[in-house]
């Protein structure tokens, strides 16, 4: 088993070429501009494995977000075209998500659990309902919450027939495959039958238990470079699927194909043999980064390998708050080196700069905050706005000048 213990002397190089690997596994070193936007929006899905919905709204909402950090001439609507295309579809990963449609078979073990009533997400729905739900999608085309709680056209009969029974139906009929989202306006989700969403080509057999493990496995090395058994198992329950992913990670180690990374706390950190032998140069980009991008979201191993302690805070009270409602980690070169909270003023096209917080290691503020000014003018068009406010760093208001 190949073992490199962090404890030597070399432990900061080592950290450094961890981070950078991390780093260039998702996609955020490139500055390169894509020939076809909408088709690198789509291979970023691909590598990725899946990128998550969120509903929050206090600067451009996760999803494009995430996207526009690696596709720089991303635009919302690619996602509607994508989807349209046949090329991504929105279920869950382990939340709400767009996925690969070439993945889709691997949503079918969530999918059957739901239908089977074995999965938490299983809802006691009224059969009846389900039907007439069915039935007017199949023969109207596809609807929207909105018009399938209209009880015209012909739908809708009985005192069950209102927004919540319908609500609850619709996403129970989501969640177990029946129905598929065609397209967002907003947040508000338009649904048809997933018969008619899906290619004609594609496969659709039901993925083994090993065949699955493969794939969470076979994602998370991809997309991430440097990993821990925490992350790769992340709500993956079910001790059947644990153990065919605990023995195909051992099998990579065993192989040599994977390296462990021994830790001073005790932890291992997993990485690819041949990326750890690559020579990595330095990342030079400043990229402001959502709370949930896929570099950040598994917040125990973004401490292990950046030393970046970091929580979003709007789910906590105002009293409690240490660095903001809704901070976003900040990347310059190959490491988090700061946490800004904004929000986009939507009416006013207005991107107001609340607090910023440095943790300390950046050591030429003055060509940091030249580029954190740029991406911030960057990430105001991004999110339709023509003017930022920066009164309220205070301190480091002169900075912005330099």
């Amino acid at each position: 088993m190949a073992m490199i213990f962090m404890g030597c002397k070399n432990n900061m190089q080592l950290n450094e070429h961890l981070r950078r690997i991390a780093i260039a596994s998702q996609g955020l070193k490139s500055e390169v501009k894509a020939h076809d936007d909408l088709l690198a929006t789509k291979q970023a899905i691909k590598h990725l494995g899946y990128v998550q919905i969120d509903t929050l709204s206090v600067v451009e909402r996760a999803h494009h977000h995430v996207l526009w950090s690696r596709v720089p001439s991303y635009q919302p609507d690619y996602l509607n075209q994508l989807v349209k295309q046949q090329s991504i579809f929105e279920y869950w990963f382990h939340a709400a998500a767009y996925l690969p449609m070439d993945d889709y078979r691997f949503a079918l073990i969530k999918m059957n659990s739901i239908r089977n009533g074995e999965s938490p997400y299983h809802q006691n729905t009224n059969p009846k309902l389900e039907r007439e739900v069915l039935s007017r999608i199949k023969s109207e085309g596809p609807m929207r919450l909105r018009t399938l709680d209209n009880k015209g056209g012909g739908g809708g009969s009985g005192s069950w027939w209102s927004y919540g029974p319908v609500k609850r139906t619709v996403e129970h009929l989501f969640m177990r495959g029946d129905l598929m989202v065609t397209q967002r306006y907003g947040m508000e989700k338009e649904y048809d039958l997933a018969e008619r969403c899906l290619p004609s080509e594609l496969n659709t057999r039901v993925p083994t238990t090993s065949e699955f493990a493969e794939y969470l496995f076979n994602t998370t090395k991809r997309a991430h470079g440097v990993f821990n058994w925490k992350q790769l198992v992340h709500l993956r329950k079910g001790p059947a699927l644990r153990e065919q992913m605990r023995q195909i990670l051992i099998d990579h180690v065993q192989t040599g194909d994977i390296k462990v990374i021994k830790q001073e706390t005790g932890g291992d950190l997993y990485v690819e043999s041949q990326l750890l032998e690559q020579t990595t140069s330095p990342n030079k980009l400043l990229k402001i980064l959502s709370p949930f991008d896929n570099l950040v979201i598994h917040r125990e191993r973004l401490k292990e390998l950046f030393n970046f302690d970091y929580k979003i805070e709007c789910y906590v009270t105002a009293n409690i708050r240490q660095y903001g409602y809704f901070c976003l980690p900040i990347l310059y070169g190959d490491k988090l080196v700061a946490r800004l909270d904004c929000k986009a003023h939507r009416a006013e096209k207005r991107l107001e700069v609340i607090s910023l917080h440095l943790e300390n290691v950046v050591f030429n503020e003055r060509v940091f905050f030249n580029a954190l000014l740029a991406e911030l003018e960057n990430f105001a068009h991004f999110n339709g706005c023509v003017t930022l406010s920066l009164d309220a760093i205070g301190e480091h208001a002169l900075k912005w000048q330099a």
